[in-house]
């Protein structure tokens, strides 16, 4: 049964014309993965965004074999290699990215990591870093594991500055996961496989795409949206004006998400990109690890829990059941509360409001939304 519902997991991403956004749409309409797969073409149709070619990939015999036997396929190689399947309901997902409405709705995990690791700094830059970097890089991953800091290291196994962040770590002994733009059964640059094998001992590898995925330009830059909503903020040390560094830099504003940048001399092309976020409020001016714990607040081991409301409130069923979602996955994005809790988005929607006024929930940017209060034991 199990096997059968991680094929599920791996199909819908075989689904021709099928994004995330789409596929967690399916799943919200249909109530479950293997529901899609047994809809009437018709009814997949009508839900919004699908329309006719995807409903027929998707209910038609031929296609649909097609696509179960290449996820099986897909599978056999995860079982051998010991890759591990995520899918974005699992409770072992990376909560960080669930509040991303485009999200990956399957993950691909090699190696020894906690997804859900309490501090995780991404760490980008140009692939040809100068000395300069490379310094600054060093020291501020030695500073926080000298400061007795315990935080995983996530960027994108390139050359340069994504390479230099992965060694310090592994150096430090520090749990460090690198994001590609391929899937598992190959490892791009060749020249990092050494260093793809170190991690695996305290950290590892993390991807949304399948096998036989060659790391095409698009994929590297699909990739960055992982490793900007992977952690709780992004460094980005040394970057020319445009590339994947700056794109990262943007998806994790567009997350809300805290960015650093290292600024360099106005004259050197490798500080235009970091210079250029800085003068423009599109990251913090950083010169050390201390300036990155005190902006994210790391420097106190006192868990950062809102005051909770100590009185009892009277939930409704419904309520409660929202409550308790929120209470064991974090902030939660309203598309994602219906998922969850198997509830139709018009009514999570007033459910919530109504919590609101109890002053059980709080909601902020982008529909996403928090428990304030606790909750009854029995």
């Amino acid at each position: 049964m199990e096997q059968q519902t991680d094929i599920y997991k791996i199909a819908i991403n075989l689904i021709p014309h099928v994004g995330d956004v789409v596929a967690k749409r399916l799943i919200s309409y249909c109530g479950s993965l293997d529901a899609i797969f047994n809809e009437k073409e018709k009814n997949l149709a009508k839900i919004p965004g699908v329309g006719s070619v995807i409903a027929s990939s998707i209910a038609k015999n031929t296609k649909k074999k097609e696509i179960l036997i290449k996820a099986e396929k897909e599978l056999q190689f995860n079982n051998k290699y010991g890759v591990k399947t995520l899918f974005f309901l699992d409770d072992d997902f990376p909560k960080r990215l669930i509040y991303c409405e485009d999200s990956p709705i399957t993950l691909f995990t090699l190696g020894n990591f906690d997804c859900n690791h309490k501090k995780v700094l991404s760490i980008v830059g140009t692939r040809k870093a100068t000395n300069y970097g490379k310094e600054i890089c060093n020291n501020i991953i030695n500073d926080f594991k000298n400061s007795g800091f315990d935080i995983q290291i996530a960027s994108g196994l390139a050359y340069g500055i994504d390479i230099c962040a992965h060694k310090t770590a592994i150096d430090n002994n520090l749990q460090t996961i690198a994001v590609l733009a391929h899937g598992l059964d190959t490892i791009y640059p060749t020249q990092h496989k050494k260093y793809a094998k170190q991690m695996l001992e305290n950290g590892g590898l993390i991807t949304e795409f399948l096998t036989n995925t060659t790391p095409d330009k698009q994929n590297f830059v699909k990739r960055n949206r992982i490793i900007a909503g992977i952690a709780d903020a992004t460094l980005v040390i040394e970057s020319d004006v445009k590339g994947g560094s700056l794109i990262t830099a943007d998806i994790a504003n567009s997350y809300n998400r805290d960015v650093f940048a290292i600024p360099g001399k106005i004259s050197v092309p490798s500080s235009a990109g970091t210079n250029f976020l800085i003068k423009t409020n599109r990251a913090a001016l950083v010169e050390s690890a201390s300036d990155i714990a005190n902006f994210l607040n790391w420097n106190s081991d006192k868990k950062k829990n809102d005051i909770q409301a100590e009185f009892f409130i009277n939930f409704e069923p419904d309520e409660l059941l929202i409550a308790k979602e929120l209470k064991a996955k974090g902030e939660l994005s309203l598309d994602i509360i219906s998922l969850l809790c198997k509830m139709p988005v018009s009514k999570v929607s007033s459910t919530l409001l109504n919590m609101e006024f109890k002053g059980a929930v709080k909601a902020m940017p982008g529909k996403i939304f928090k428990i304030c209060v606790n909750l009854p034991t029995s």
